[in-house]
């Protein structure tokens, strides 16, 4: 198996098995982003405790590439400050997903960012 194609097993098994799927019963800070030209969706809730992220989870619907980016973006963020986690970019997003993703999908790898700032900006 190639390096590429262990990859995209990877982005797989986060799709059918995406870390910090679901919700929480106590949060902080809530927030969503949809893509209405595919129909894909995230929620993001965090808890957060003397500034930092302690807990995050995720709901929604999407494409593999939007499930994976969320699950990879959640715990990436775990631990972090509200600024710390403002501060990924969308390379860090696209550079998470260890695979080239195509100008045609770019949004579905990036919904996940746009989730997370929206969760940020009403913290504000």
């Amino acid at each position: 198996m190639s390096s590429k194609e262990m990859y995209r097993e990877y982005l797989l098994d986060l799709y059918k098995f995406p870390h910090n799927f679901g919700t929480l019963q106590k949060f902080t800070h809530e927030g969503h982003h949809s893509n209405n030209s595919c129909g894909d969706m995230l929620f993001f809730q965090f808890y957060v405790k003397d500034n930092k992220i302690e807990n995050v989870m995720f709901t929604g619907s999407g494409c593999v590439i939007s499930i994976a980016s969320a699950s990879l973006l959640t715990d990436a963020i775990k631990g972090k400050t509200l600024e710390e986690a403002d501060k990924i970019s969308a390379d860090d997003i696209l550079s998470m997903l260890t695979v080239p993703i195509s100008p045609a999908r770019i949004k579905c790898a990036l919904i996940s960012l746009d989730a997370l700032k929206s969760t940020v900006e009403k913290s504000k």
